[in-house]
């Protein structure tokens, strides 16, 4: 599991290291290091990233809570069988 979790982290702090400074140079100053290419072209860019951030943490959020605490009733439930096995 370490070896794991060691890979992903080399992998994600890196990635900020191979790239060119062409693509450094043209980005705005809060991304640079961090993404790789032009980035953002106008706000709206900011604003579909933050609404889809939105989105995936709220159904992150339901997706746990409800596996977690399914409410069914039924015994031969399928998240029951997933909790119970």
């Amino acid at each position: 599991m370490k070896k794991i979790f060691s890979l992903m982290f080399f992998c994600l702090t890196t990635a900020a290291v191979f790239a060119c400074p062409v693509c450094e140079r043209n980005k705005a100053k809060a991304l640079q290091g961090i993404t790789h290419g032009a980035g953002p072209t106008s706000n709206w860019d900011y604003v579909i990233v933050g609404a889809i951030a939105v989105v995936t943490v709220f159904t992150l959020f339901y997706s746990v809570k409800w596996l977690i605490k399914p409410n069914e009733q039924n015994p031969d439930h399928i998240k029951l069988s997933i909790l119970n096995g």
